[in-house]
């Protein structure tokens, strides 16, 4: 055994020391070369691992996210001698497989029409392309499975860094699909020059998207497989329907009848609801309430909040019946820098180190999202002594308030 874990640590290091030398610039053919022998024999397991340890060692996530598809490319022979997983109809795995299959349908009706586009212009066509993307966005519901449900308990398993790669990669591809669009919207398609502009930037996002398919059916479900329990997935398998599906229905044949029946209660919401029962009345500053009247208290508030303590871990968030951003029981006691988007986090650590500084104590935001003005703010929390105690994220949809006009009295109808 000593003997076979002594051999898999010197081909993870071996590994590892190919993929710095072509961070560092060499030939990326030569480096294969070399190492030949032992790429052909690297499983999902091992990429992973070394991708994690690299960004341990300090290499920059961004730096990892453009040699990726290298990476990938260096390992696909001994990756393409790995079957996919093959799991049953409902399993979010199998689920995640068949819209990957659907993308590829759509990926070529897009690419036709592009076809066509550049031997004819007509409005037909450039309304066809608009639909095609349209309908490309909505894998987007896809991503954000993987980015929120996902994810987070492949971290609960030290599996972080290749998520976080992935993440990135996914914004690429949210701003490919969102810029021809853009550009449909502005009038393009109407020239031989806009859209061979198109074309060339539907190239990069299909190779891209398609590249991203591959490493999630070889290396990212593999791992996911054999890191995770039943119990986890069908915790995942719960929340699904929050988020959807991309061009699919979900199965039913999993999880069986009898898996069914078993009380998977990961979200903890019957032991909540038999305590909130049992417990007495909190004396608070200006009043006291049971645990059931705080639930319900913090439920029906007009805003989302969300609650990180000083560790940077999120410990609570409100389930309010609009909720302007979806979060998951996945989230608690997640790393709220694993959250946000990798090109995001410098900018939440740097709030939260300003938080911990007292150099700030609110920073706010507003965007504007599906027709919605959205005003966001992050609160330092210090307790009597003036420790830091976290950060509260209190997040509203202001455009109703933003539309009012005159007065309107207590009873008016």
């Amino acid at each position: 055994m000593s003997e076979f874990i002594n051999n898999a640590t010197k081909r993870k290091d071996k590994i590892k020391n190919a993929l710095k030398r072509i961070h560092k610039g060499e030939a990326y053919e030569q480096v294969k070369q070399e190492f030949a022998d032992v790429l052909s024999t690297a499983t999902a397991q091992e990429i992973s691992d070394i991708e994690q340890t690299l960004i341990g060692e300090g290499m920059p996530v961004e730096d990892i996210q453009y040699l990726c598809d290298v990476h990938v490319a260096m390992f696909r022979e001994s990756l393409d001698q790995q079957p996919p997983p093959e799991m049953m109809p409902g399993h979010p795995v199998y689920t995640f497989r068949a819209e990957n299959e659907l993308l590829a349908l759509v990926l070529n009706d897009t690419k036709q029409t592009l076809h066509k586009m550049q031997k004819e212009q007509s409005e037909t066509l450039t309304q066809k392309l608009k639909g095609s993307l349209e309908k490309l966005k909505e894998f987007d519901v896809h991503y954000l499975r993987k980015e929120n449900l996902l994810f987070p308990y492949l971290e609960k398993t030290n599996f972080s860094g290749p998520s976080s790669v992935m993440w990135g990669i996914h914004d690429d591809i949210r701003k490919g699909w969102k810029a021809m669009l853009a550009e449909i919207e502005l009038g393009a398609a109407v020239s031989k020059e806009s859209i061979e502009k198109l074309q060339r930037e539907f190239t990069e996002l299909e190779n891209t998207m398609r590249e991203m398919v591959y490493k999630e059916e070889r290396i990212l479900f593999p791992v996911a497989i054999e890191r995770l329990t039943e119990e986890n997935w069908l915790a995942i398998h719960a929340e699904e329907p929050d988020f959807g599906t991309s061009y699919v229905t979900r199965g039913t044949d999993w999880p069986t009848e009898n898996k069914k029946k078993e009380p998977i209660d990961l979200s903890g919401k019957e032991k909540k609801e038999e305590r909130k029962k049992t417990m007495s009345k909190f004396p608070l500053t200006t009043g006291d309430l049971s645990i059931s009247q705080i639930d319900m208290l913090l439920t029906h508030l007009p805003v989302d909040i969300t609650y990180v303590d000083e560790n940077d871990t999120v410990l609570f968030f409100s389930e309010t019946p609009d909720r302007i951003f979806k979060r998951t029981a996945a989230i608690i006691g997640r790393k709220v820098q694993n959250c946000h988007p990798p090109q995001s986090m410098d900018k939440v650590q740097h709030i939260l180190d300003d938080f911990r500084a007292g150099t700030r104590d609110v920073a706010e935001f507003w965007i504007q999202m599906n027709g919605m003005f959205i005003h966001i703010r992050y609160f330092a929390m210090h307790d009597s002594d003036g420790n830091y105690k976290g950060a509260l994220e209190v997040s509203q949809d202001l455009t109703p308030l933003r539309a009012l006009e005159g007065e309107k009295r207590l009873l008016d109808d």
